[in-house]
């Protein structure tokens, strides 16, 4: 069985969609031939938000997992002063000191092993020093990981992949930092270059990647759902006392979130007595969008629940009781959260295809540019594909198909779903093409 390393900063029990990815990899990789070996760090949930992210390990030594499926490998984490501020003084104090230490070691890490990612470096190292494997595999954001396998690569005269799950130097964050922008630019060509195998979710960022990079090879491994855990909740029942619509995770200024809140208020107001409820899993807005709920739509305090961040697993079992699923266009990628919908198999209302809010929102905040070779209906493509919810075009359709959907719901109890082929979107499926991609291009 082959063996590889993976780098993978974001792993569970940290609450991540990012974390799902290298995940799935652990989990399925043997059933391919190949033997993981995940290097992460120690997560802990003690915050329950985003401070989970810079808290310091309970350990200052690396832990060690293993079973027939793999092994973890999880050193220590030590925040850096910056972050140890922030922790101890909470956000409000100590602002732009903490914002210039944190340049520094985010500029610092990619000229020394440095800061507080450097402790994945170490832990990979110590590992290969008495461990044979047969390539590398780096999935980025952050992107110092791809820095760290160049130079284990080099060590250790290994091959090594590079997986975005999101792009480089061209994301939003960049973008908005003429210095950040281009320090990662050139780190970005010189590092990426290095690597045998280049891999991304999905065929927008493949283009965007590739053109960045030369125009080399990209492939697309794209995300998807956890099969294991949709089986789990097969005998969950869509609840049947309130209508319920869900959204989870981040919601972007280009979303046409106040426009949809404007319609729930509408459809309110216009039925007597009516049972629907709104939830929002896991936003990374919850303080704004509650203000703008008071703010605009009072009526709507009753009938919107926001819920913090919770862990995959039940997280997906919440939605399995939720009636209908809320997706916000992405236009010429897909996201993540699709696919979860998809192995649910709960009918998903899908706003918008051509709301004339939505498209001003777009012209302003989407961060990614299009030459016109890629389509920007990729959404759109796999729920129309699939039959797996309803294309709403603008703010009048989602009232009318609202009015349609609640007297199927008072009649019946439920929400009717008839989706079909998902099983092509799980990840494990997904996991069987990386193998093919580690043995036929990786490997040889």
């Amino acid at each position: 069985m082959k063996k590889v390393l993976i780098l993978a900063y974001d792993f569970p029990p940290y609450v991540s969609v990012g974390g799902l990815r290298p995940l799935s990899w652990y989990k399925y990789l043997h059933e391919f031939g190949i033997y993981p070996i995940v290097v992460t760090r120690q997560w802990g949930n003690k915050y329950g938000n985003q401070l989970d992210y810079i808290a310091s390990s309970e350990k200052d030594v690396a832990i060690k997992e293993e079973d027939r499926k793999g092994t973890i490998i999880k050193a220590p984490y030590k925040p850096n002063l910056a972050n140890r501020l922030m922790l101890k003084y909470g956000e409000q104090k100590f602002k732009l000191f903490r914002k210039l230490l944190t340049g520094y070691y985010e500029l610092a890490q990619f000229l020394s092993i440095t800061g507080p990612k450097s402790s994945l470096f170490r832990a990979a190292d110590e590992y290969l020093k008495n461990n044979q494997v047969d390539a590398i595999i780096a999935t980025g954001e952050p992107f110092v990981l791809f820095q760290y396998a160049k130079k284990l690569s080099r060590k250790y005269n290994l091959p090594w992949m590079a997986d975005y799950r999101d792009p480089w130097s061209q994301n939003l964050s960049a973008k908005e930092n003429f210095l950040w922008k281009h320090w990662n630019a050139y780190f970005e060509i010189k590092t990426v270059s290095t690597a045998k195998v280049i891999t991304t979710v999905d065929n927008y960022f493949k283009h965007l990647i590739s053109g960045y990079l030369g125009n080399r090879e990209v492939k697309v491994l794209t995300n998807g759902f956890d099969p294991e855990t949709i089986e789990k909740i097969a005998g969950i029942k869509q609840k049947n006392e309130t209508l319920q619509i869900a959204y989870v995770g981040y919601i972007y200024k280009w979303h046409p979130i106040k426009s949809f809140l404007a319609v729930i208020s509408k459809f309110i107001n216009q039925e007597e007595n009516i049972r629907l409820c709104v939830n929002f899993y896991g936003i990374n807005m919850p303080e704004e969008l509650n203000n703008l709920i008071l703010r605009e739509f009072e009526n709507l305090t009753n009938h919107v629940k926001i819920f913090p961040k919770i862990p995959n697993e039940l997280l997906i079992k919440k939605l399995a009781e939720e009636n209908l699923l809320l997706l916000f266009n992405y236009y010429s990628f897909s996201g993540t959260k699709i696919y979860d919908y998809l192995g649910l198999k709960r009918s998903i209302l899908f706003c918008y295809t051509d709301d004339e809010e939505a498209n001003l929102l777009k012209k302003q905040f989407y961060p990614y540019s299009n030459s016109g070779t890629i389509p920007e209906n990729l959404q759109e493509s796999i729920i129309h594909k699939t039959k797996s919810g309803y294309l709403l075009k603008d703010a009048s359709h989602l009232l009318k198909k609202l009015e349609e959907l609640y007297k199927e719901f008072l009649s019946n109890g439920y929400i009717t779903c008839n989706t079909i082929d998902a099983d092509k979107y799980s990840r494990k499926y997904q996991v069987k093409k990386m193998a093919e991609i580690i043995k036929n291009d990786l490997l040889n």
